[in-house]
């Protein structure tokens, strides 16, 4: 059995399939003389195999873990500032969390004070 924690070095993934190709999955993999679960993995395995030898791919992996790397980045900047390690540089650079630049800034002292 699976841990669906991932503690044994697997995850559980449950999926939902429409009752015929349910029956023809079924019937491939008895056919082939293997279980739903060895049928599932050699499907996915082939998958990635599949994505990885499109011509963009390198690319958009490429993409996404520059787009990773700057998200994570930006958290340790964030962390770091919890606890005053943040450099000014790391201010500058780092994105806010919410739309502050499309916000009006306001002074703190009321109308009425002037």
């Amino acid at each position: 059995m699976t841990d669906p924690t991932g503690k044994n070095g697997v995850k559980t993934l449950g999926i939902k399939l429409p009752p015929g190709l349910h029956a023809q999955f079924a019937l491939v993999a008895q056919l082939d003389g293997i279980n739903l679960s060895v049928a599932v993995l050699r499907a996915v395995e082939f998958y990635v195999a599949h994505k990885r030898s499109e011509p963009d791919f390198n690319q958009r992996a490429a993409e996404a873990l520059a787009e990773i790397e700057q998200e994570a980045a930006a958290r340790k900047a964030a962390i770091e500032g919890l606890f005053g390690e943040a450099s000014p540089e790391d201010d500058a650079t780092a994105e806010p969390a919410t739309d502050e630049k499309s916000k009006p800034t306001r002074s703190r002292r009321s109308s009425t004070q002037e």
